[in-house]
């Protein structure tokens, strides 16, 4: 099993940046190494439905956007620190969501929700006009 836990979000006027943290843990990364996962990020905004944001393949070899924030946002992970970010650049009100981390211990990268073997809690980013 693998426990993921968001850090990071806030409230920021539009034009700002933010970095999104997610800290891995758990049993199996005693085996095998937070790179050995596909890494993604999911965003929810109030009202609509769960969308990709950005995912890594295994051993970061591959980067993935969605077009809406391709250009301003960035997927990255530090295998010692067990951690993966995201970060946010040129905040955009329709920006707003909860973000939400997800893992899998498959190779390639992902785009579904369902793909996705581990996720986090959560964390609002409220971005204002």
């Amino acid at each position: 099993q693998v426990q993921l836990v968001e850090s990071g979000g806030g409230l920021l006027q539009a034009g700002g940046s933010l970095r999104l943290s997610c800290v891995a843990s758990g049993r199996t990364l005693s085996w095998y190494a937070l790179s050995w996962y596909a890494l993604g990020w999911f965003r929810q905004a109030s009202g609509k439905e769960r969308e990709f944001v950005a995912a890594i393949s295994r051993y970061a070899g591959s980067t993935y956007y969605a077009d809406s924030v391709k250009g301003r946002f960035a997927i990255s992970m530090d295998n010692a620190k067990k951690t993966m970010y995201l970060q946010m650049n040129s905040l955009k009100p329709e920006d707003t969501a909860v973000y939400y981390c997800a893992a899998t211990p498959r190779g390639g990268y992902y785009q579904s929700w369902d793909e996705y073997n581990y996720y986090g809690q959560g964390t609002q980013v409220t971005v204002s006009s």
